[in-house]
C-alpha cells in the first residue's frame, strides 16, 4: 500500500472518529506500511489527514475536538457517527489511544543532552533552566526563560595574554548563549511562533539560537529570511550530537545585563549559573581548574562515547539515522 491507502484502509478498519495517533497505531498493527527510519511518523500521518481536507477529497471528512485538535472518519461511515456529534451538539469524548511499543515517542527535554552533548564538544558549558521552578505563577514565563543556556570562554594561550585581556574588559573573555530547543517544526505557523520565543527569550544574551530535532524542508527559505531579519541562529539537532550542524548562524549582540538580573531573581538555577561563572572568572590562577570543574558538574550531563549515545537514544525512543 501506498501511505495514503494504508490511512483510508485504516479510517476504514477503525469505523469511527478517530486521531492520527490511532491511525498511526492501527497502521502499524496491520502492517499496512513501512515507515523505516521516518523521524516523526505521527507528523507524516498527520499531515496526510490534513492533505484530504485541503485539496477537497471527499473521501474523508474531520471534526473539530476541544476548540482546537482536528478528529477524522470516512464519509462513507458517517451513517455510524452519532448525529448529536456531527451536528456539534455533543461534545465528542477524548480518543484514547492505544500504546505501541514500536512508536513510543520522546520528550522534548530528553534532547537537552544531546544538545549539551553536541555544545560540550564545541567547549561550550550549557545548563537547562526549568521555568517551572521559577518565582510567581506567570504561565508565559516559557516566553522569558531560555530552554538551556551556555556559555563559552575565550581561551588564549598565554597568561600574559590572559591576564591583559581580563584587565581591559571581563565581559570581552566569554560569550553567553540562549537556547530554545523544540521536537520538530513541520509548518510555517510552527515556525514563527517557535522563532519569536526564542526572540523573546534571548534578549539578555550574546546569541540566540532555535534549536530543533526536525525542520520541514519546505521551511528553508522563512527560516532565512527569519534569521536575517531577526538575527536568531539556527539549529538542526542530529541523535547523534556531533552531526548536528548550524543552519543558520546567529547575530552577536551586547549583554543586557538588566534582564540578566531580572532573571537571577526569578530562577535560582539561572542565578547559581551566572554565579559559577563570576566565580571562574574571578579565581586566581591556582584555583582555576577547580572552578572549572565545579561549573562542569553543575551544568548538563553530556555523552561520553558514542555507545552511551546508542543506549540512550533507544532507553529514550529518539528515532537515529540509518548507517
Amino acid at each position: 500500500m501506498t501511505l495514503k491507502e494504508a490511512v483510508l484502509k485504516s479510517l476504514e478498519d477503525i469505523n469511527d472518529i478517530t486521531n492520527y495517533l490511532v491511525v498511526l497505531n492501527h497502521i502499524n498493527e496491520k502492517n499496512y506500511y513501512d515507515f523505516g527510519f521516518a523521524k516523526t511518523p505521527g507528523s507524516t500521518i498527520s499531515a496526510v489527514l490534513g492533505d484530504f481536507i485541503r485539496n477537497g477529497d471527499t473521501r474523508v471528512k474531520r471534526i473539530k475536538q476541544n476548540g482546537a485538535t482536528y478528529s477524522y472518519y470516512l464519509t462513507k461511515n458517517e451513517q455510524n457517527i452519532g448525529i448529536e456529534i456531527l451536528s456539534g451538539e455533543t461534545v465528542i469524548p477524548s480518543i484514547k489511544t492505544t500504546k505501541n511499543n514500536k512508536f513510543k515517542t520522546y520528550e522534548e527535554r530528553d534532547l537537552h543532552k544531546i544538545l549539551s552533548s553536541y555544545l560540550k564538544n564545541t567547549d561550550t558549558y550549557s545548563k537547562t533552566i526549568f521555568h517551572e521552578q521559577s518565582n510567581g505563577k506567570d504561565n508565559n514565563q516559557i516566553w522569558t526563560h531560555p530552554d538551556m543556556i551556555g556559555i563559552k570562554f575565550l581561551h588564549l594561550q598565554t597568561k600574559a595574554s590572559q591576564n591583559f585581556l581580563k584587565s581591559i574588559n571581563r565581559v570581552d573573555t566569554f560569550k553567553l548563549t540562549s537556547y530554545e530547543l523544540k521536537r520538530e517544526i513541520n509548518s510555517d505557523s510552527e515556525l514563527k511562533k517557535a522563532f519569536f520565543q526564542a526572540v523573546s527569550n534571548s534578549s539578555w544574551a550574546n546569541y540566540g539560537y532555535l534549536v530543533a530535532f526536525e525542520f520541514s524542508d519546505s521551511l528553508n527559505e522563512e527560516m532565512a529570511r527569519l534569521n536575517q531579519s531577526f538575527g536568531i541562529g539556527i539549529i538542526e539537532l542530529n541523535a547523534n550530537p556531533y552531526q548536528s550542524k548550524v543552519l543558520y548562524p546567529s547575530v552577536f549582540r551586547d549583554l543586557d545585563f538588566k534582564t540578566i538580573d531580572k532573571l537571577c531573581k526569578m530562577n535560582k538555577e539561572f542565578e547559581k549559573f551566572i554565579e559559577q561563572i563570576e566565580k571562574l572568572m574571578t579565581a586566581s590562577e591556582k584555583y582555576v581548574l577547580g572552578a572549572e570543574k565545579e561549573l562542569d558538574e553543575f551544568c548538563d550531563g553530556y555523552f561520553i562515547n558514542d555507545t552511551e549515545v546508542e543506549n540512550y537514544c533507544a532507553e529514550r525512543h529518539i528515532p537515529t539515522n540509518p548507517e
